[in-house]
């Protein structure tokens, strides 16, 4: 890790994110057809950037972001890969996710691929801590 990032990770907000919060809001959301599709197959830009205002905090954009991709619908795995990403858009550098379980090696894996090459995930009982690399 170079300087720059370490000053980034030093300096940012320790975040953890409910995983069940998020699942639970899903399941009380009222649908509409662009929810729909961004549950299925979600598109990130323009679109979902122009829901959330600059006035929240990262924490609540995401919040906001992640209710329209998060799906009771998808795999835990594809559930959390989209919160990583979303996470990263967002320019959040080291976050947590508290899961509802502790997630099998194999869970691990798939969530560890589809995320960026340098992404690091560790995973300590119930609780996912992410760092994602900077962008230079």
């Amino acid at each position: 890790m170079n300087n720059s990032h370490l000053a980034s990770i030093a300096h940012s907000e320790k975040i953890c994110f409910d995983y069940m919060d998020f699942l639970s809001a899903s399941c009380k959301k009222h649908w509409r057809f662009v929810d729909a599709i961004y549950g299925v197959m979600p598109i990130f830009g323009p679109v979902l950037k122009s829901r959330v205002t600059t006035s929240q905090t990262r924490n609540e954009q995401l919040k906001e972001l992640a209710l329209q991709v998060v799906s009771t619908q998808v795999r835990d795995e594809t559930n959390i890969v989209r919160l990583i990403e979303l996470a990263a858009q967002l320019g959040l550098v080291v976050f947590d996710i508290q899961l509802p379980y502790t997630l099998k090696a194999e869970q691990l894996a798939v969530i560890q691929k589809e995320c960026a090459q340098d992404t690091v995930i560790t995973l300590k009982g119930e609780r996912m801590s992410i760092t994602i690399p900077c962008k230079n």
